[in-house]
């Protein structure tokens, strides 16, 4: 691999030598994929929790790195843990105190802790053509698909490192050639709901499953979707291992269909008809129909979707048999509280948790058993598809049904 002067002086520990071995591992990984060289990056996205690193990593942040700093700007996705709400969701006190540690450790390296699996919302929007490094999924297929950024999936090494040398290597979808559509879908159903776009990720993700894939929407220009529309959509189909799509008419890469395939060999293409939009939504089964939980999780919610649930459950009360749960940033909170949607969701008896995201909660199957959760009603897709390790029963309908679900306590 080919490195510049300034890599080359990271590499002999000119910077210290956490950077160095950071650098050093970024070249690994580049010559594993045929990288011949090293790209700039303006901004990085770690994932950075103890559900995700356990104690290997705590290690590593507060051995290996303690005394680096980040070379670019760096922020957080979602914490496992609300420390506000930890003692009423049961959660261990030694899992609580490890979290604290890592946020720690990472504000020491210069760390914004945003604590957001959103910060294309809430933090930062990269223009069309910027190369960063993201390190969540759902993130990542947003930066590629809607602002045109470039990113692959970093996993928490090659995040952490990308943060500490502000480099990573070229392949993936930093390239052009691998940005190009291979996989027509045409969408023949009406769309209502963040709910529908994240089923139509679901049936796309499913029938392509694969990195290198990369689909192209037709016909949803007459949709509008907005910005958690294609949030729903984007996470829905990286649950899928998917990192990047086209939207004709809607993502920055794909004016027009030729536009989006670039003359790229199209290897399948296929229709997504109302009929498999409801057979997607019936193929969440379950058995028992009283709902103990009602989530609107995964990814993180808006400003605007926590004042669609205001106005949902405005003058209403949820089943006392049923938890209502909702995630969202600190900034979304307080903006929220602001607008008096939180004060509507609570009298109402639903529950904030801040920071986190809840599939990633630290001891959730535990949580789940002293609840005696079982049937788990959610709006999002990407839920859905992650929350069954736990042993949950996940449904989904659209956001309407699921206040009226949280109300009743049954389907």
């Amino acid at each position: 691999m080919e490195l510049t002067e300034h890599e080359q002086s990271i590499l002999q520990g000119d910077f210290g030598e956490a950077v160095s071995k950071a650098l050093a591992y970024q070249i690994q990984v580049g010559e594993y994929y045929g990288s011949e060289r090293l790209i700039p990056i303006k901004q990085a996205h770690i994932t950075a929790d103890i559900e995700v690193m356990g104690n290997p990593g705590l290690s590593f942040l507060e051995i290996e790195n303690a005394g680096a700093k980040f070379a670019v700007p760096t922020t957080t996705n979602a914490r496992c843990v609300d420390f506000n709400q930890c003692t009423k969701m049961g959660q261990p006190e030694e899992g609580v105190n490890k979290e604290r540690r890592v946020m720690t450790a990472v504000k020491d390296m210069g760390a914004m802790t945003i604590d957001s699996c959103i910060n294309y919302q809430v933090a930062y929007q990269p223009r069309l053509g910027e190369h960063v490094a993201w390190g969540d999924t759902g993130t990542v297929i947003y930066a590629n698909s809607v602002f045109g950024a470039r990113t692959n999936f970093e996993s928490g090494p090659s995040a952490m490192a990308a943060a500490l040398t502000g480099r990573v290597p070229a392949y993936g979808f930093h390239l052009d050639e691998n940005r190009a559509a291979n996989v027509v879908v045409d969408i023949d159903t009406p769309i209502k709901d963040v709910a529908d776009w994240g089923m139509i990720g679901r049936i796309i993700g499913s029938k392509v499953f694969d990195y290198r894939g990369v689909p192209v929407l037709t016909n949803v220009e007459r949709f509008s979707p907005t910005s958690d529309d294609l949030k729903h959509l984007g996470a829905s189909m990286a649950t899928w291992s998917l990192g990047m799509y086209h939207a004709v008419g809607i993502t920055p890469e794909a004016r027009t269909l030729e536009d989006a395939t670039k003359g790229r060999r199209v290897t399948d293409s296929f229709t997504i008809t109302t009929q498999d939009l409801e057979d997607a939504y019936q193929s969440f089964e379950y058995e028992d129909s009283q709902v103990s939980l009602v989530v609107f999780s995964g990814p993180q919610l808006s400003l605007l979707e926590v004042e669609k649930i205001a106005g949902l459950l405005e003058g209403k009360k949820v089943h006392p048999g049923t938890t209502l749960i909702l995630t969202v940033t600190a900034s979304t909170l307080k903006q929220a509280e602001l607008a008096g949607f939180v004060d509507i969701i609570q009298r109402a008896g639903g529950t904030f948790l801040t920071g986190v995201c809840f599939y990633i909660l630290d001891g959730l199957s535990d949580i789940r058993k002293k609840n005696g959760w079982k049937t788990m009603v959610t709006n999002s897709v990407k839920l859905a598809n992650n929350v069954k390790a736990h042993r949950f029963v996940p449904v989904v309908r659209r956001t309407d049904e699921c206040i009226q679900v949280a109300i009743r306590g049954c389907l």
